[in-house]
């Protein structure tokens, strides 16, 4: 008889989970149910930039976890075949105006290549060199190219692990469930009881826990960006992406295609609305970098929600009074970077059993569930 496996939330830890469920050696001994109701999910309204290994965090244990999670993408890409639409290895440049700043990142960028050589190649870069390697720039800034780094369509990667998983023994629900005092899922069609489950439902993981009695220290914040038509540079659709200090990721996805974002507002809560004030912000950062755009240029706005904990970092593994319970949650703004490893993590413990220590990734769940 199949284990029976529920994951709630099907955002890019979600997602992934599932991916891996499936792929696995002993996934197809699993019978794998996820619960989503689409509402919301940051995943879905993110592209972002996969590009840890020059942050400025103290966090080791959340650089490590970056870092871990950035290989972990290359390879998804390659073993999942995943298109360049989704995630493409097109190098990042980080900018700095100030020329000591821009020393000190290129010296940190060499010491850390030392222990991360998915890095790939790190040059340093004129201002004239970033505008050669971005020419939708008319405002070029001077900076670190690092070969490694990636662009990311968070909607399109869940979207394709999840239909590979569903090849293989993944059922996905629509709708939005919760759990008795027992840790049995109430769904639309009654009582369901799994041998485990995987919680994975970001800044809704309070109102999930609240029944059996836990509370986790995790926020809400809304995020919203921007899709604008730019000029099509056919010869040049691989462009890199651009972390421009102080202003938001400028990403350039080809075929005319520039996302700009996100923001982060941590007064909106659930709130998913997209607002002019944001639009602004966004539109204004862009026009740092490329004085022609104008609203008339912004085709397409998505906003969605955030999971933050106190120390913005994320947290994940098995409960301990509720042992079939899994939980991962708290990622905020680097989810897509950090996702995927969460979720092979979880499945991956999931299928073999065992206590894995990772406090090499992560603080104790004590910190943020009490």
């Amino acid at each position: 008889m199949k284990k029976k496996v529920a994951i709630i939330g099907g955002g890019i830890v979600g997602a992934s989970a599932a991916y891996y469920l499936s792929s696995l050696p002993g996934g197809n001994q699993l019978s794998v149910t996820l619960f989503d109701d689409g509402s919301g999910q940051a995943t879905k309204a993110a592209a972002g930039i996969i590009s840890p290994w020059l942050s400025k965090r103290r966090n080791q244990q959340w650089y490590q976890l970056a870092k871990d999670g950035a290989t972990t993408l290359m390879t998804l890409a390659r073993r999942a075949n995943l298109s360049t639409d989704i995630y493409d290895q097109t190098g990042t440049i980080i900018t700095r105006t100030n020329e000591k700043d821009l020393h000190d990142l290129y010296v940190l960028a060499q010491e850390r290549h030392e222990d991360a050589p998915d890095m790939g190649d790190v040059e340093l870069l004129t201002a004239a060199d970033v505008k050669e390697r971005i020419p939708l720039l008319t405002n070029p800034q001077p900076g670190i190219y690092v070969s490694g780094g990636a662009r990311i369509d968070g909607e399109a990667l869940v979207t394709n692990l999840l239909k590979q998983a569903e090849r293989v023994n993944l059922s996905v629900k629509h709708e939005r469930v919760s759990f008795d005092k027992q840790g049995n899922i109430l769904s639309s069609t009654g009582t369901h009881k799994f041998d485990n489950v995987i919680i994975a439902a970001g800044p809704w993981l309070n109102e999930l826990l609240k029944p059996l009695g836990i509370k986790a220290a995790v926020r809400p914040q809304k995020g919203q960006l921007i899709e604008l038509a730019v000029p099509n540079y056919e010869s040049q659709e691989n462009m890199p992406v651009l972390m421009p200090e102080g202003e938001r990721d400028f990403i350039p996805f080809g075929n005319g295609k520039l996302i700009v974002g996100a923001t982060h507002d941590d007064e909106a809560g659930f709130n998913l609305t997209a607002t002019p004030e944001a639009t602004q912000d966004l539109l204004g950062s862009a026009r740092q970098f490329a004085d022609y755009l104008t609203e008339d240029s912004i085709t397409r706005t998505k906003v969605g929600t955030r999971a933050y904990t106190p120390d913005f970092a994320p947290f994940f593994g098995r409960l301990n009074n509720y042992p079939k319970l899994l939980v991962a949650s708290g990622l905020g703004a680097s989810g897509l970077t950090t996702g995927p490893l969460i979720g092979r993590l979880l499945a991956g413990t999931l299928i073999y059993g065992g206590t894995p220590d990772w406090s090499n990734y992560e603080k104790p769940l004590t910190n943020y569930l009490s």
